[in-house]
């Protein structure tokens, strides 16, 4: 089977970190290529933005994507396509160098497969890094570092605790508790913030059951919150199991957006959570 290999790219100036383009107007899913420079050069329109933000909470290139993910990469990428690219791609110096891939809609062969949609990228901007480093396990401490130091250096305004559901995807744990405890301290899965200080964990166990523990947050300071938590039970459909527990600790909320959160939780230790979905909690 023939393969058709096209190379993309905006005509920008040379500074400029992205480069984008079609070699037709009509969607097709064989060609994407995504291009940056430096953190400090990185300047994004708003089309480029809107595939960025889709890619975002994306990991394995694709594996862990979900429908709703994966329109928003489409309809990204047509928006891109219409705007035009390069008119001859394969002659601009846009494409030189070496590329990474972070997307595709086919993450279980890198073989150049017609029909697929491929997302190439040089340098990541930090949210990217970060989330590429949780992925690895690798060097995301340092990823941290550089996201919340950007956004400290940049005079970006106090964060707030976003409403919504949150999943943990990293934290910095070295000593493994019960998973009952690791439940009750928020190191594993969601995190649902409510209206009116209201804070929830919900955690998958087994067989349709999950463990939940609803609790309020206060806000004490820049960043800082007192976190109670001390209504927990186990759920199985409509009947749950209460249990005696609580748990008071304080979050340092780091950085914050509509897609990612970095706060520093119970113990000191870090976590970072990526938003599920705008889900509210009753």
């Amino acid at each position: 089977m023939a393969v058709k290999a096209v190379n993309l790219g905006f005509q920008f100036p040379s500074s400029t970190p992205l480069s984008f383009g079609s070699s037709s107007p009509k969607l097709r899913k064989d060609r994407l290529v995504f291009r940056s420079s430096t953190v400090e050069q990185i300047s994004f329109t708003e089309s480029e933005n809107s595939l960025i933000e889709a890619l975002l909470g994306i990991q394995g290139r694709g594996r862990s994507s979900s429908p709703n993910q994966l329109n928003a990469v489409e309809r990204a990428v047509q928006v891109l396509e219409r705007l035009g690219g390069v008119p001859d791609p394969t002659k601009s110096n846009l494409i030189e160098g070496r590329w990474q891939l972070i997307f595709t809609t086919r993450p279980g062969t890198a073989s150049p497969i017609q029909g697929t949609t491929f997302v190439l990228q040089k340098q990541t901007e930090p949210r990217q890094r970060l989330l590429t480093a949780v992925s690895s396990g690798r060097n995301v401490k340092e990823a941290i570092e550089e996201l919340v130091s950007l956004t400290r250096n940049n005079g970006e305004k106090e964060p707030e605790l976003e409403e919504g559901e949150w999943q943990m995807v990293w934290n910095s744990q070295t000593v493994t508790d019960s998973w009952i405890e690791n439940a009750a301290n928020g190191l594993m899965g969601k995190q649902i913030i409510g209206k009116n200080g209201r804070i929830k964990f919900v955690v998958d166990i087994l067989l349709g059951l999950k463990f939940s523990m609803t609790g309020n947050f206060v806000k004490t300071g820049t960043k800082m919150y007192d976190v109670t938590m001390d209504d927990a039970a186990i759920i199985g459909g409509p009947f749950g199991y209460p249990m005696q527990m609580e748990n008071k600790f304080t979050l340092e909320l780091l950085y914050s957006d509509e897609k990612i959160r970095i706060t520093r939780g119970y113990n000191e230790i870090l976590f970072v959570h990526t938003r599920t979905d705008a889900s509210r909690m009753n």
